[in-house]
């Protein structure tokens, strides 16, 4: 379900034509960022064993199947950093609804459309900025 319909038309309109998201929305995106920082944190303790060191022991492990492992381990630390990247932008998403600043573009400050904080409820800037 789209976030969309969460607006508040109802809420005034500053002077600078902002249209602020209403709680009920915010609320739902808070939400939605909690459930996927909680998720990658599992993901990142279940695949903890596939970024240990390799043992590189020639008398039960062939070259090939030592540099295969070598490679996997290399995988798996590139997507945990991925993991702690996407784990920054949703921890500072969390603290922009804390100060009360979510929903704004961090580049030019003017309102990040519902339908891109549907898509990605961590988006610091709006589709114009993160082109």
């Amino acid at each position: 379900m789209g976030l969309t319909k969460a607006l508040d038309p109802t809420r005034s309109v500053a002077p600078n034509r902002r249209m602020s998201l209403s709680d009920e929305a915010i609320e739902i995106y808070r939400a939605a960022l909690v459930v996927e920082r909680d998720a990658l944190v599992r993901s990142s303790v279940a695949t903890a064993g596939s970024r240990a060191p390799v043992t590189l022991d020639q008398q039960s492990v062939g070259r090939l199947s030592r540099m295969d492992a070598i490679q996997v381990q290399a995988m798996a630390h590139a997507e945990e950093e991925r993991r702690r990247a996407r784990l920054r932008a949703i921890d500072a998403a969390l603290a922009r609804i804390g100060a009360e600043e979510y929903g704004y573009c961090l580049a030019c400050g003017v309102d990040i459309a519902p339908r891109r904080l549907d898509v990605d409820p961590a988006a610091p800037r709006c589709f114009d900025c993160a082109k």
